[in-house]
């Protein structure tokens, strides 16, 4: 009924049909044709042919405010996906574990906002289990996290690579065992750990120190269970705790050695009380990963974070959904 409604838009504003077909460059017959195509679809005519110029009829009248809403709504509309293109509107929700939520995503929110300050930008924080929940939602559009989810449900891009490392309170006298194989906040922070001739540390040095560790179904103490027995230490756990910082903090005030990332210690600020080791283990190296869900549509303001979290991704066109 409205499909033709900018034919009739134009013989209303111009009272005639020479010239409306003028404006719109096609013949006057087709433009009759088309006019009476439309009142046909309403069925009843639109204009009073028998007056010069051509009036509207009462249904006409009425067709055409009709249409002007219409037209105002498809300006609004266009107004609002321009905006959406150039990233005037629009919201972003993305989340990740404490310890990413902490150290990892601030700096990309920050340059994110100050580069699309209109776009609504939320982050959620809490353990995978609850991110993949609300990720599958579709209540967060991005997560960071280093566990591996389905790939069969979720598209995921590299962020980055992460070491595990042992951290042991410096009044350990273990440490006098491993002079050698010691490293300091700055060797980590200059990436030493990396070098492949760097040796990593017997864990047999220190299987009779307390070990605080994480609880079980984590994938840093799936890691470090894989490590030790490929090491055939068996730790002497002390303490079993739910969030890395919290174990990591524990060895900072001398109560247990803990395997922490190298993540987290170039995130805090270096303490002399603690004492690192690289562990030299495949599974001491993990990727950590930026998730969405696949065959999900990505919006412009998915693909500018991701790209600001990872300069040189490039999105494939199917990732677009």
């Amino acid at each position: 009924m409205f499909s033709g409604m900018n034919y009739v838009y134009e013989v209303y504003k111009e009272r005639s049909f020479s010239k409306a077909a003028e404006n719109l460059y096609i013949s006057q017959p087709a433009l009759s044709a088309m006019i009476k195509k439309v009142e046909s679809k309403v069925g009843m005519p639109l204009f009073d042919r028998s007056t010069t110029p051509i009036q509207l009829t009462d249904c006409g009248k009425r067709y055409i405010k009709t249409a002007e809403k219409i037209m105002d709504l498809e300006d609004e509309f266009a107004y609002y996906v321009g905006n959406l293109h150039e990233l005037k509107t629009g919201h972003l929700s993305v989340g990740g574990t404490y310890l990413f939520s902490s150290f990892i995503f601030p700096p990309i929110i920050a340059k994110f906002r100050e580069t699309y300050p209109h776009v609504k930008l939320s982050l959620f924080e809490g353990h995978t289990p609850l991110l993949e929940q609300k990720l599958f939602a579709g209540e967060l559009d991005i997560i960071i996290d280093n566990y591996l989810l389905d790939e069969s449900i979720y598209e995921k891009k590299i962020f980055m690579e992460e070491h595990l490392l042992l951290a042991v309170p410096s009044s350990f006298d273990s440490n006098k065992r491993a002079t050698k194989y010691q490293l300091t906040v700055e060797d980590i922070r200059g990436g030493l750990h990396l070098q492949p001739e760097f040796p990593g540390v017997p864990l047999r040095k220190f299987k009779d120190e307390p070990f605080i560790v994480l609880r079980a179904h984590n994938d840093t103490r799936e890691r470090v269970e894989a490590i030790c027995s490929r090491a055939g230490v068996q730790l002497n756990i002390s303490l079993k705790l739910n969030q890395l910082l919290t174990t990591y903090h524990l060895t900072e005030y001398g109560m247990g050695a803990s395997f922490v990332s190298d993540t987290v210690v170039k995130s805090l600020p270096p303490n002399r009380d603690v004492i690192y080791y690289k562990v030299d283990d495949p599974e001491a190296v993990r990727e950590v990963y930026l998730y969405y869900r696949k065959n999900k549509y990505l919006t412009r303001s998915m693909t500018e974070f991701m790209k600001m979290a990872i300069p040189d991704l490039e999105i494939e066109p199917h990732d677009r959904a």
